[in-house]
């Protein structure tokens, strides 16, 4: 048996009150919600102590997903937000000298929003502690072990959430 955690006293607790409890649904879906948690916490600490608000993040991380350079409708559609409400963002983010506004390669009647090294520097030192944490967290496991659960979750994310077509 490997080391008990708070989930398995929560476990014995519940299965008296609902019987037919499938514990190692109930563990599974708990511990992913307290790591979740946990992950949400360090990165919350994370852009406080960065000066960087989440939305700030949110948007940096979009762009540099994107080579550092995006259109905003693309910014809002992987930030599955409407498109004019990323202007107030990157107005927002100009003005910390995180980001420019630059011509399009592809359309002159488009405007571009790229990654300043101010930018891109300030996603990176919150990406790193995020990364750092999620590094020493499956530390845990084998590399074996974590493509297994990465398989796993996959199917499970999979289940929850078809992707557009698979319904």
């Amino acid at each position: 048996m490997t080391d008990r955690d708070p989930v398995d006293q929560h476990i014995e607790r519940w299965l008296p009150v609902v019987p037919d409890l499938d514990p190692d649904v109930e563990g599974a879906v708990v511990r992913m919600l307290l790591l979740g948690r946990h992950l949400r916490e360090v990165k919350d600490r994370a852009l406080a102590e960065l000066d960087l608000q989440e939305k700030e993040y949110g948007t940096l991380h979009a762009l540099a997903g994107r080579g550092g350079r995006a259109a905003p409708s693309e910014i809002a559609g992987d930030l599955r937000m409407a498109p004019a409400s990323i202007t107030a963002r990157v107005d927002a983010l100009i003005r910390r000298g995180f980001v420019r506004r630059i011509p399009s390669e592809v359309d002159r009647r488009r405007i571009d929003v790229e990654l300043t090294d101010a930018g891109r520097a300030a996603w990176q030192r919150a990406i790193g502690v995020v990364g750092d944490e999620e590094h020493r967290v499956f530390g845990a496991l084998t590399p074996d072990e974590r493509r297994t659960l990465a398989d796993l979750l996959r199917r499970v994310t999979l289940a929850a959430e078809p992707p557009p077509g698979r319904i």
